[in-house]
């Protein structure tokens, strides 16, 4: 099956080193550690192979990817030898990327979008096409009317002023363009009324939000774990320190406030109660790609004895979430191919703030996550 995967933020940290890993796999120059979808429940043939998938991608900053994927080598979040060795192909790819269109108003935006999709499909006669949203987190939209009916939305698309985030128009191009989208964001993407009647009017299916690549990982396996120890969780805070864009990027109080939300989300879902305590995210710009977090929980325990446990999770984000993007993109484009339109809760696994009311804990998404597949 020749699956299209078009970035939003194609020449950033995270699209890149997924290009890289994705171009890496497919010579065989690596093996696929950190890909879900290789591990035996998940490994079918309805999912598309590595030598299906072509990469594309839209962008606001023009910096060549082999220079950005030379940077990430260099901070040692890819292997110097892939760059080195794929430098043809990573050159090759910018014929595959685009600068983002703007235009008078968003429905000509959205238009322009879809017709850069539409000949992306074309090009590489490819069966279905992903779009995923990997570019930098917006602040929560504020309400309008326009979101809550399709036919509303598209009238007001055609004004000037505008009524849409950045990733919900992203979803609505990809949508009126028949492609699938995943929101690996804590944007707002396809989750808005009027989106989601799109999708299933258009047949297309959609995933989200807010990839789920560190503290919060954790978090999903260890809140569980009091529940079922019947351990009370008193209070549970965490400090994450990251750099690169997306840190800059958190700087900004309403970014910072949209992205403090999804994390936390996870504790009041898998506890059933929300303990005392707030995630804080800090931007220290010399750490780069990488992130560290720092979780203190207090909890007590039988006749009330209170006790506390301490984590650190140190790792490249980058790293973690490139591989997520593939696998989602996958079985997006798998579900696509088998009829699915509209949300895919079954994909709740790969993220902090997952669509629909599914569980929060890792165990039951693994199990909802594979029962999907099997479906397929």
């Amino acid at each position: 099956m020749r699956t299209g995967i078009w970035l939003i933020g194609a020449r950033g940290s995270v699209a890149v080193t997924a290009t890289v890993g994705a171009l890496a796999v497919r010579a065989r120059l690596t093996d696929t550690t950190g890909c879900v979808t290789e591990l035996p429940p998940l490994r079918v043939p309805s999912l598309p192979a590595w030598t299906d998938l072509v990469i594309g991608g839209h962008d606001v900053v023009t910096t060549p990817v082999l220079k950005k994927a030379e940077a990430l080598a260099a901070a040692g979040v890819v292997p110097a030898r892939l760059v080195a060795a794929l430098h043809d192909e990573l050159t090759a790819h910018e014929n595959d990327l685009r600068p983002l269109p703007s235009a008078a108003t968003q429905g000509e935006t959205a238009a322009l979008i879809a017709a850069d999709l539409t000949a992306f499909r074309r090009r590489y006669t490819l069966d279905t096409v992903v779009v995923v949203n990997v570019s930098t987190t917006e602040p929560a939209p504020h309400p309008h009317a326009a979101h809550d009916h399709l036919d509303t939305l598209a009238d007001a698309l055609r004004r000037s002023h505008p009524v849409l985030p950045a990733s919900a128009l992203a979803a609505y191009a990809a949508f009126t363009a028949d492609c699938a989208y995943v929101e690996f964001t804590p944007s707002t993407g396809a989750r808005l009324p009027a989106l989601d009647e799109l999708a299933r009017r258009r047949g297309v299916p959609y995933a989200g939000c807010d990839g789920k690549t560190g503290e919060t990982l954790v978090k999903s396996v260890l809140a569980p774990m009091f529940a079922l120890r019947n351990l009370r969780v008193r209070s549970w805070s965490g400090l994450n320190l990251l750099g690169g864009g997306d840190g800059a990027n958190l700087a900004d109080p309403a970014a910072n406030a949209a992205k403090v939300a999804s994390k936390q989300r996870v504790l009041a879902d898998a506890l059933g109660y929300q303990p005392e305590g707030t995630s804080r995210i800090d931007y220290v710009e010399d750490i780069g790609d990488f992130k560290t977090a720092w979780d203190l929980v207090t909890f007590s325990g039988f006749l009330g004895t209170g006790m506390r446990l301490e984590f650190t999770w140190h790792g490249c984000d980058s790293a973690l979430a490139a591989p997520l993007v593939l696998d989602l993109a996958r079985l997006t484009a798998a579900a696509h191919r088998a009829g699915r339109s509209g949300p895919l809760p079954e994909l709740g696994f790969f993220f902090k703030d997952p669509l629909g009311d599914g569980p929060s804990a890792l165990a039951e998404q693994w199990a909802e996550l594979t029962a999907f597949v099997a479906a397929l």
